[in-house]
């Protein structure tokens, strides 16, 4: 009797952690939803990945964006991202989050091609966190788009970009 017990225990206590090994990986798939990008088709594809929070953000701009870099939150350790983007620009602005109590809500911009020919580029960016609005950075010409979010935040960026970022996209999660 005793070792039918104990056999149903361990039977238990495997249950159990399977379920807990299960229920984790679906929370960390969930965590993983994409929106974006917004803006052309140039450049080479690049992907931050997800992380904790988004501590500060680095743009350089005149015309258009021309190239972002942002230092996320992964666990309390600070991780700096590489800079997307081409080495024009000559305004550089720097979007410092509060963390940990600020975090991003919405990013909104304007794209369309920089000249009469060629794609669609992130033409202005502009910022809003559950405390205040950043921005617009850049110019705000042609066609606007705008990524409102409630009850969430951006946790990692993506786009595309070359000799500028030319499209954006983002990484959310529930606040």
């Amino acid at each position: 009797m005793d070792i039918i017990k104990l056999k149903l225990y361990h039977f238990s206590i495997r249950c159990l952690a399977n379920h807990e090994r299960e229920k984790n990986q679906t929370s960390e798939k969930k965590k993983a939803i994409f929106l974006g990008p917004w803006g052309g088709p140039g450049g080479r594809y690049w992907d931050d990945g997800n992380y904790s929070r988004v501590r500060e953000i680095i743009l350089i701009y005149v015309l258009c964006i021309d190239s972002i870099r942002v230092l996320y939150d992964k666990n309390g350790m600070p991780v700096l991202s590489e800079k997307h983007g081409g080495p024009g620009g000559h305004t550089n602005a720097e979007v410092k989050l509060q963390f940990p109590d600020e975090y991003l809500t919405e990013v909104s911009g304007h794209c369309s091609p920089l000249g009469r020919r060629g794609n669609a580029m992130v033409r202005s960016l502009k910022f809003r966190s559950n405390w205040r609005t950043y921005g617009p950075f850049g110019v705000e010409s042609e066609t606007p788009f705008c990524f409102p979010m409630e009850g969430g935040m951006i946790v990692g960026f993506r786009g595309r970009c070359g000799l500028y970022v030319d499209a954006i996209g983002f990484h959310i999660t529930q606040a």
